[in-house]
């Protein structure tokens, strides 16, 4: 390989080969580039409704950035069940040590000239705890879009996901998670006609 060559981006395109909700029995496949792209919308729209209504002071295009890579490393590891990732501590523990190895290995990918800015997208160096959250509230959020689009075509397979997940929303107490469930969550259940009529 060529000095200025680097095998970064034809990994990071590997995410769309990704499939999420592996044990899981789907209507519609859901890979991780789909998912990432959708995460950093959702936290671009959480960062925007926090500084809007709730005198926040985030920025949103670093944020959005920042989830657009949030499960990179998963192109090296696959995505683990979530039943399987959080079993116990020892193994939610070991899981993070091989997640840092892969978002490492692909940081000694990135080009040189631009190593040090992937570093930051990658490796989760976020400048607070409030772009952690933000982030991390987007992830779930997605994952419980997931399942309202499952249940609403007939797959009762993801009922105890969706009663896992709007318990942890809930737990939250956001002011901009509850604006954006309540907002726009609910068109998620609805048809292509019911969501286009004026």
């Amino acid at each position: 390989m060529s000095k200025n060559q680097s095998h970064f981006f034809a990994h990071l395109a590997r995410m769309k080969l990704i499939n999420r909700w592996p044990l899981m029995r789907n209507v519609s496949t859901e890979n991780v580039q789909e998912h990432s792209l959708q995460v950093a919308m959702v936290a671009h729209a959480l960062a925007m409704i926090r500084n809007r209504f709730y005198a926040g002071n985030l920025d949103p295009f670093r944020i959005a950035t920042l989830a657009m890579f949030h499960d990179v490393s998963e192109v090296l590891t696959g995505d683990l069940p979530t039943p399987v990732k959080y079993y116990n501590p020892a193994i939610q523990q070991e899981y993070k040590k091989i997640e840092q190895i892969a978002e490492q290995k692909l940081i000694e990918m990135a080009p040189d000239a631009f190593r040090q800015d992937y570093a930051e997208l990658i490796d989760g160096q976020y400048q607070s705890e409030d772009e952690k959250f933000i982030i991390k509230a987007a992830d779930i959020i997605c994952a419980y879009l997931k399942t309202l689009e499952e249940l609403s075509a007939g797959n009762h397979e993801f009922e105890l996901a969706k009663r896992r997940l709007d318990n942890i929303l809930k737990d939250y107490k956001s002011d901009e998670v509850n604006y954006f469930l309540t907002a726009y969550v609910p068109s998620f259940s609805l048809s292509l006609d019911e969501i286009t009529q004026e």
